[in-house]
């Protein structure tokens, strides 16, 4: 996974609640057992017109969004299924961060393991960044190593993270890389166990 310390970019604001993994990336793409390739089906029920067209009316699908890794979304994103595939459509797309209010647990587990570093920010900080995303190009720095989130014209908030996690995020590690990260304890286990 690629570390993340700091990021710079331009902000998605997907301004909707309870945004579920089947609407993140539906059931007929969950047909791969790689990584890679679930992007192109992010949101696909909202991106695209049942002839597969994009849609004019979904604003992820406007220019002005062409390039955002950051996404910011109302309360209890991820909620539904458990399935892994929707971190990896979000990452797969872009996105680095996501921000919301709050997450179902399992979505926010998966993408701390899947490198997304998913931060929750009280609603109306959140309400604050999705209006001033709206319509425009708008970035923000996300600063992990001091928990700090910035943009150009005096937004400011910090976050709470887990330390484990924040970690794991920072060293680019996901758990079979902080596994290993004991590999002298594990060598000495196994020559006194043979």
């Amino acid at each position: 996974m690629e570390p993340i310390k700091q990021h710079s970019g331009k902000v998605y604001p997907l301004n909707r609640s309870n945004i579920d993994t089947d609407q993140i990336i539906p059931k007929q793409f969950l047909k791969r057992i790689e990584r890679q390739g679930f992007g192109q089906f992010l949101f696909y029920n909202w991106r695209f017109d049942k002839d597969g067209e994009l849609r004019e009316d979904f604003s992820l699908n406007h220019p002005v969004y062409k390039g955002a890794s950051i996404l910011v979304a109302g309360e209890n994103f991820g909620c539904g299924s458990s399935r892994e595939h929707a971190p990896w459509a979000i990452q797969d797309y872009g996105f680095r961060i996501v921000i919301a209010p709050s997450y179902a647990d399992i979505f926010y587990s998966n993408c701390g393991k899947n490198g997304i570093l998913a931060i929750q920010l009280p609603e109306e900080k959140v309400t604050e960044l999705v209006n001033n995303a709206e319509g425009v190009e708008y970035y923000l720095t996300v600063d992990l190593e001091n928990q700090l989130i910035t943009d150009n014209h005096g937004f400011k908030a910090t976050f709470e993270l887990a330390s484990y996690l924040k970690e794991m995020l920072l060293n680019g590690w996901d758990e079979i890389a902080v596994t290993l990260t004991h590999q002298d304890k594990i060598s000495s286990f196994e020559n006194t166990h043979r």
